[in-house]
């Protein structure tokens, strides 16, 4: 029972700073679950964002069902689930009772303003700790440039790009091209 309520109060806890979406949670995640609970390694946490990209739903909540899982069963997975969805759920409720008699005033939507630059930053933090932890030689820097001008040329959905990205990466390990660090 002492880990259920752990596992909700965690993923509460970061529920409740998670402002921006899902990347801008992935830091606090890593410090949460990674090096104040070492329920996960970095390179295991790395996994869960990119299934929980790929499979319908927040990423934020994606991840924590699959820690719950992993660390309690279906029962942690409904208990890290509901964690990190009830503290947004307060919030957008009290937020959607009062912003509409609000959102005209310029303080408002000054702060806003300000909220949605911060949250760039913390987005683009979690980009700089993926690289550093993905792209480690030069297979997975090819993999990133193909996946990133794919991106940045095509419309193409990103469950696409996750498959295509995860079949290059058997097969150019199947291949062996070399690299410096092989």
């Amino acid at each position: 029972m002492n880990m259920l309520v752990d596992l909700f109060l965690t993923f509460a806890r970061v529920g409740v700073m998670t402002f921006g979406g899902g990347y801008a949670m992935l830091p606090i995640l890593e410090r949460e679950v990674c090096d104040n609970k070492k329920w996960a390694e970095p390179a295991e946490l790395m996994d869960y964002y990119a299934i929980g990209q790929c499979t319908p739903g927040v990423i934020a909540v994606n991840v924590a069902t699959f820690l719950g899982s992993k660390i309690r069963g279906t029962i942690g997975a409904v208990v890290a689930t509901a964690g990190m969805v009830f503290p947004s759920l307060v919030i957008i409720t009290v937020i959607a009772a009062l912003i509409s008699n609000f959102s005209d005033l310029m303080w408002v939507q000054n702060a806003f303003a300000g909220i949605r630059v911060c949250v760039c930053v913390l987005i683009f933090n979690a980009v700089v700790k993926l690289w550093k932890a993905a792209v480690v030689d030069a297979r997975a820097f090819v993999i990133f440039a193909v996946v990133l001008l794919g991106s940045v040329f095509l419309n193409l959905s990103p469950v696409v790009y996750v498959l295509l990205a995860g079949v290059a990466g058997i097969g150019l390990q199947i291949k062996k091209i070399p690299d410096k660090k092989s």
